[in-house]
C-alpha cells in the first residue's frame, strides 16, 4: 500500500548509495535508464519520484528487485564484482581525488595572477576562489582540476595541507606573502613572483578558472565565506572532515555550474 512504502527521500538516498556501490557516475546510470542526470540528482535528493519505467530500467542496471528498490526493510548493497555490472561499454572514471602539485601551483598563480592586485583578495577569498574553480569544474566534467582535497573547516571549505604548498613556493621563489589590513582587520595576501605556465591549463580549466573570478573575486572575505557555507558540497559534509566532490552534483541554483533551468528534459521534469 502507498502509506508502507518508503519516502521519496529514502529511495533517493537508496540509489545513491546502490549507483555509487556499482561505481557509476551520475552521468553514467542516468544515460542507461534514459533520463537526464539533472532528473537523477532530483531523484537522489528526494525532490522527485520515479515513474514505473525508470524503476524497472534501474531494476536491470542495478541488479535489484522492484521490491527490494522500495521495501521499507532495506539492506544495504553487497559488493560486487566490477565484471557482473550490468554495461553497455566499460567506462573508467575518475572519482578519487589525487593531488596534481604542479597543476595545483599554477592555477594557484593563474588566480593570483589576475586578483592579486585586489584588496580584498586575501587567504579566505584566495581558498574560496580555488575551492570554486575545483568543485565546479568536477560538477561540469566529472574530472579533478588541481585534485585538491578540501576540509570543511569554521571558516569554509580550505585546502589540505595549503601551508605546506604555499611555504615551498616561497622557497622556490614562485610567492611572496605579505602582511597588511584591510578594513581595519589583518589580512595575509600572497603576491605571485613568477608567471603562471598557461600551456598546462586546457581551454576548460581556464574557462571555468575565470568564471568563479568574475563571478567572486570581488567579493568580501564574509561575503565569500558565507556564500560557501550554502553551498552543497559544505552543508553536506561533517565539520573537520574532507568534502566529497560528488556533492557537487547535488546542488542547486545559484550553485550549480550547470545551467539546468534552461535545459528541456526529455523525461518532462
Amino acid at each position: 500500500m502507498e502509506e508502507n512504502r518508503p519516502a521519496q527521500s529514502k529511495i533517493g538516498r537508496r540509489l545513491a548509495k546502490l549507483r555509487k556501490q556499482h561505481g557509476l557516475s551520475q552521468q553514467e546510470l542516468a544515460k542507461r535508464i534514459q533520463i537526464s542526470r539533472p532528473s537523477l540528482a532530483q531523484i537522489e535528493l528526494g525532490n522527485r519520484s520515479l515513474t514505473i519505467l525508470e524503476s524497472q530500467r534501474i531494476s536491470f542496471v542495478l541488479r535489484i528487485s522492484l521490491d527490494e528498490l522500495v521495501s521499507n526493510n532495506f539492506s544495504d548493497p553487497v559488493p560486487i564484482e566490477k565484471s557482473k555490472i550490468v554495461s553497455e561499454k566499460p567506462m573508467e572514471r575518475v572519482s578519487v581525488p589525487s593531488l596534481k602539485e604542479e597543476k595545483f601551483r599554477n592555477v594557484l598563480l593563474y588566480v593570483l595572477e589576475r586578483c592579486a592586485g585586489k584588496p580584498n583578495v586575501g587567504e579566505t577569498v584566495l581558498y574560496k576562489l580555488l575551492y570554486f574553480s575545483d568543485f565546479n569544474y568536477y560538477e561540469l566534467y566529472e574530472e579533478h582540476l588541481t585534485g585538491a582535497l578540501y576540509r570543511k573547516l569554521p571558516y569554509g571549505p580550505v585546502p589540505h595541507k595549503l601551508d605546506s604548498i604555499l611555504y615551498q613556493m616561497i622557497e622556490d621563489g614562485q610567492l611572496q606573502r605579505v602582511k597588511t589590513t584591510y578594513h581595519g582587520y589583518h589580512q595575509t595576501r600572497y603576491l605571485p613572483l613568477e608567471k603562471p605556465k598557461l600551456t598546462l591549463l586546457k581551454a576548460s580549466e581556464k574557462e571555468v578558472i575565470d568564471n568563479v573570478i568574475d563571478q567572486m573575486s570581488d567579493w568580501s572575505a564574509s561575503s565569500i565565506s558565507n556564500y560557501s557555507h550554502r553551498d552543497m558540497p559544505w552543508m553536506a559534509s561533517k565539520e573537520g572532515e574532507e568534502i566529497d566532490y560528488e556533492l557537487a552534483f547535488y546542488r542547486e541554483v545559484p550553485f550549480s555550474a550547470r545551467n539546468y533551468e534552461d535545459k528541456v528534459e526529455e523525461d518532462g521534469i
